[in-house]
């Protein structure tokens, strides 16, 4: 038995985002495929064709922008047929739309990701994540693997430790960075898993040497992309606030923090992690 841990990030430029995501969803090898036929069924419902064909992504900055919500706002429709009729017309046609087709493909965008969260619970996905305010402290040495992805390789091993009986193996899958970037994640990663204590025990069970997919071929990848961007925008408060960045979010946030792993012994961990101090201890003083 095989997990597939698909990565993305949301929030790495820094600019308006209050945090940075590095987010993962693991799914079984032999629920993957059903579970994408699914994603393909719920986008011809909601959409009236497949919204990813072609150069198209399932990704969270055009499904989920705040001017969605807007134009959600702009009309009403009397039956779920019309409003995907002229969300397809818009799709198909590409420009030129009116505030009522607008309206349409934008309802069908929101809908479209509440039934995407609820496959994702039903094939029973399950989320990981390290999650950076902005104002983390960040270390100066480039060498090693940053924490927010030994902290996302450690949840993903207690999790595929809890299922040993059947003897299971992670196999990472990550969106293609370019390609020195890549590079180097795969050397910082073969340094963590061949000579770090910690990385040496997880890679019994976490195959060290990752998979790079372009996003657009990949609906694992998609996913984690609307992951990240939920738990970036919808999930994570700053220091007082009380409600996320984003609040029309939350409701969408909440259905995806609900997938998060959680181990209960011998301590209490959990999939979402906020790291807060990016810097190792010798850096700290």
């Amino acid at each position: 038995m095989a997990y597939f841990l698909f990565v993305d990030e949301s929030g790495q430029d820094q600019q308006e985002s209050p945090c940075e995501v590095l987010a993962g969803v693991a799914i079984r090898d032999n629920t993957l495929w059903p579970f994408i036929r699914k994603i393909h069924h719920a986008e011809l419902d909601c959409f009236g064709m497949r919204y990813s064909a072609g150069a198209r992504e399932l990704k969270a900055s055009k499904l989920l922008k705040r001017k969605v919500f807007r134009h959600a706002a702009l009309a009403t429709f009397a039956s779920e047929a019309e409003r995907r009729d002229l969300a397809k017309e818009v799709l198909e046609r590409g420009s030129g739309a009116v505030p009522r087709e607008y309206a349409a493909l934008a309802q069908c965008k929101l809908e479209f990701t509440r039934r995407l969260l609820r496959l994702c619970t039903e094939h029973r996905c399950t989320l990981f994540a390290s999650i950076i305010p902005k104002q983390a402290p960040r270390s100066a040495i480039a060498d090693f693997l940053r924490k927010d992805y030994s902290y996302l390789f450690e949840r993903f091993f207690y999790f595929l430790d809890d299922k040993r009986a059947v003897h299971p193996a992670g196999i990472i899958v990550f969106d293609e960075l370019e390609k020195s970037r890549s590079h180097i994640l795969i050397g910082q990663m073969d340094f963590y898993f061949k000579n770090t204590r910690r990385g040496i025990e997880r890679s019994e069970l976490v195959i060290p040497e990752p998979f790079f997919v372009h996003s657009d071929l990949s609906s694992g990848i998609q996913i984690a992309d609307i992951m990240a961007y939920l738990l970036s925008w919808g999930y994570y408060k700053t220091p007082g606030a009380t409600t996320p960045a984003r609040p029309e979010l939350e409701e969408f946030a909440k259905v995806a923090a609900a997938l998060a792993y959680t181990k209960a012994k011998p301590q209490k961990v959990s999939g979402l992690t906020v790291i807060r101090d990016l810097r190792p201890a010798s850096e700290k003083g």
